[in-house]
C-alpha cells in the first residue's frame, strides 16, 4: 500500500490559506474610499465575515466557544440600547453596522480563520508590510512638499490616506511597529528577528513625521511595555538600538528637526500654553461629559453627538479644522466627535454601554497577558503573545485621545482579531514546550 507524501511547502501553504482574506483586508485598507461610502477594506471586510458564516455553516461545527461568544458579544447589549434612541433608523442602523464591524463580527472572523501561529504570523507581517508602504508614501509626501497640511507646509506625512484621515497612516505605521517590535522580541529564527527589528527602526521616521502626537505617546508606551514583558537584557538592547537611531534620523541627518522639536514641545503645554487643537479636544470632552450627565444610562444615541454638541459646547470650540494639501483642496473639516473614544462611547451609549465595551476588551487583556506569561516561561508563541498584547494597549492608549473614522477603522478590528485569537484560542498543548527528542523538535518546529 503506498502512500503519498505532501511537501512541506504545499501543507504550509494549506495552513495559511484561511488567513489570505483577513491579509486582503489589511492590504486593501491603504485605499481611500472613492467616495463618502465605504471604502474597498470595507467592503472586503464584510465579504470575510458572510465567507465565515458559510464556512461554519458547511462545516457544521460551532463558531465561538462559550468564553469567546460572551467576551466578543459584550458590546451588543450596549449597542441595542444606543441604537433604539438614535436620531433616525438610518442613523442607527449605520452607527450599528460600524461598531459591530470592528467590534464584534471582524475579530470573530479572525478567530475563526486563524488555525494557528504561522497565519498569525502572517497576519502581522501584513501589517508590517502596509506600514513600510504607507511611511515610505509620507516619507516621499513629507521630502517633496506633497503632504497635508501643518503650520501653513505642506509637509505632514499621511500616506495614501489623504489630508481628510490624516490619521490614518500614523495609525498604519503605529501598528506596524508593534507587529514589528513583538516578532522581533520573540524566538523567531535569526533572520526574521533581524528583518523585523530593521522594520521597526525604519518605520520611526514616517512615524515622527506624522506628527501625531497621539500616535507617539501610544506606540512609545506599547514598546515599552513589550520590551519589558520580553525580559531585561532585550529591554535594554533594544532601547539602545531606538535611541542611536532616533539621534542619527532626527540630529544626523537633520530630518525635520524644527518641527519636531516643535511638536514634542507641544506634549507639554497641554495644560500651560495649548494650541487650538488641544483647546478644541478638551472643549469637545467636556462637551461630551455633559451629554453623559443628562443621559448618564444609555447615551444620547448613536451617531447623536453632533446634534447635542453646540448644546454642551462653550464658545472656545473653533467651527472646525482646516484641512488641505496632499491633494486635498482647502477646506473646514467639522468636528463631529469628541476625539476620544471612551468618551464617544459615554455620550452616544451611556455607562452600559462604555462598560459593556471597555468590559470586553478588559477581558481580552486579562486573558493574552496570562497567556503571554504562561508561554514566556515554558512554550514557544513569544512573538505572537508580545504582538497580541502590543496591539491591544496601542488601541487602548489612542482611545484616550482617539476614536474610529475613517479608511483605517477596519484596521482596528483586524488588530483585535489577533488578539481575541491569542487571547481565546485555547491550546494548551501547543503553549507548552516541547522537551527532547526528534519527535519533539519536530512538533516544535510545527507548532512554530
Amino acid at each position: 500500500m503506498s502512500h503519498t507524501l505532501v511537501p512541506p511547502s504545499r501543507r504550509a501553504a494549506a495552513a495559511l490559506a484561511p488567513v489570505w482574506p483577513l491579509v486582503a483586508v489589511v492590504a486593501l485598507a491603504g485605499l481611500p474610499p472613492a467616495g463618502d461610502g465605504a471604502g474597498p477594506a470595507d467592503v472586503v471586510s464584510a465579504l470575510v465575515v458572510g465567507y465565515c458564516v458559510i464556512r461554519l455553516l458547511r462545516e457544521g461545527r460551532r463558531p465561538l466557544s462559550p468564553r469567546a461568544a460572551v467576551v466578543l458579544g459584550l458590546p451588543v447589549a450596549g449597542l441595542a440600547l444606543a441604537a433604539m434612541g438614535a436620531a433616525s433608523p438610518q442613523a442607527a442602523f449605520g452607527g450599528l453596522c460600524r461598531y459591530l464591524q470592528v467590534f464584534v463580527l471582524v475579530p470573530a472572523a479572525a478567530l475563526v480563520l486563524l488555525r494557528g501561529r504561522a497565519g498569525f504570523r502572517a497576519l502581522a507581517w501584513s501589517f508590517v508590510g502596509l506600514a513600510g508602504w504607507q511611511g515610505s508614501v509620507g516619507v516621499y509626501q513629507y521630502v517633496t512638499g506633497t503632504g497635508a497640511s501643518y503650520r501653513g507646509e505642506t509637509v505632514r506625512a499621511v500616506g495614501t490616506f489623504g489630508a481628510t484621515d490624516v490619521m490614518g497612516m500614523a495609525t498604519a505605521v503605529s501598528l506596524g511597529v508593534v507587529c514589528a517590535t513583538g516578532i522581533a522580541l520573540g524566538r523567531a529564527p535569526v533572520r526574521q528577528r533581524a528583518l523585523a527589528a530593521g522594520c521597526a527602526l525604519a518605520l520611526v521616521l514616517p512615524l515622527a513625521l506624522s506628527f501625531s502626537r497621539g500616535a507617539w505617546i501610544a506606540t512609545a508606551l506599547t514598546c515599552a511595555v513589550q520590551l519589558a514583558l520580553a525580559g531585561l537584557r532585550r529591554a535594554l538592547g533594544v532601547a539602545a538600538a531606538v535611541v542611536a537611531a532616533g539621534v542619527v534620523l532626527t540630529g544626523g541627518l537633520g530630518i525635520g528637526t524644527a518641527m519636531l522639536q516643535e511638536r514634542i514641545d507641544s506634549i507639554t503645554q497641554v495644560a500651560d500654553a495649548p494650541d487650538q487643537s488641544v483647546v478644541d479636544r478638551y472643549t469637545l470632552w467636556a462637551a461630551a461629559t455633559g451629554m453623559w450627565r443628562e443621559h448618564p444610562l444609555t447615551g444620547v444615541g448613536l451617531k447623536n453627538f453632533p446634534e447635542y454638541r453646540d448644546g454642551h459646547a462653550t464658545l472656545a470650540l473653533s467651527s472646525g479644522s482646516d484641512i488641505a494639501g496632499a491633494g486635498s483642496e482647502y477646506q473646514r473639516q467639522a468636528l463631529l466627535s469628541p476625539h476620544s473614544m471612551y468618551l464617544l462611547v459615554l455620550s452616544e451609549q451611556g455607562l452600559i454601554g462604555l462598560l459593556a465595551l471597555a468590559g470586553s476588551w478588559l477581558a481580552l487583556l486579562v486573558c493574552a497577558v496570562r497567556r503571554l506569561l504562561r508561554v514566556r516561561r515554558r512554550g514557544p508563541g513569544l512573538d505572537c503573545g508580545l504582538t497580541a498584547v502590543g496591539l491591544l494597549l496601542w488601541l487602548l492608549t489612542d482611545f484616550v485621545y482617539g476614536d474610529i473614522g475613517g479608511p483605517s477603522t477596519v484596521l482596528t478590528g483586524v488588530a483585535l482579531g489577533l488578539t481575541a485569537w491569542w487571547a481565546l484560542y485555547r491550546d494548551d498543548r501547543a503553549d507548552a514546550a516541547p522537551q527532547g527528542g526528534a519527535p519533539a523538535r519536530l512538533e516544535e518546529a510545527a507548532t512554530r
